[in-house]
């Protein structure tokens, strides 16, 4: 087989696959996808960011609560168990 018909072949094999693209399980969520007004957008990108500052302050909290305070009350309060 020439090199010329292997590529034919893929070819048709990749646009056989994408005709089916809007009529599978995905198609019904395609069709009914839009793009997002200019305020949807923004709105998603204040929540995302929200979110993402929260996540960061707890993750950070929890590094200097073990780098900084941890240390200093297990050698104040602790260090006397004996463990």
């Amino acid at each position: 087989m020439a090199f010329l018909d292997r590529a034919r072949k893929v070819q048709d094999n990749f646009d056989g696959r994408l005709r089916g693209v809007g009529h599978g399980k995905f198609g019904r969520v395609l069709r009914m996808a839009r793009k997002p007004a200019v305020d949807e957008y923004v709105r998603v990108l204040e929540v995302t960011w929200i979110g993402a500052v929260l996540i960061g302050a707890i993750g950070f909290s929890i590094y200097i609560f073990f780098t900084q305070i941890g240390p200093w009350l297990w050698a104040t309060y602790f260090s006397n168990l004996g463990i």
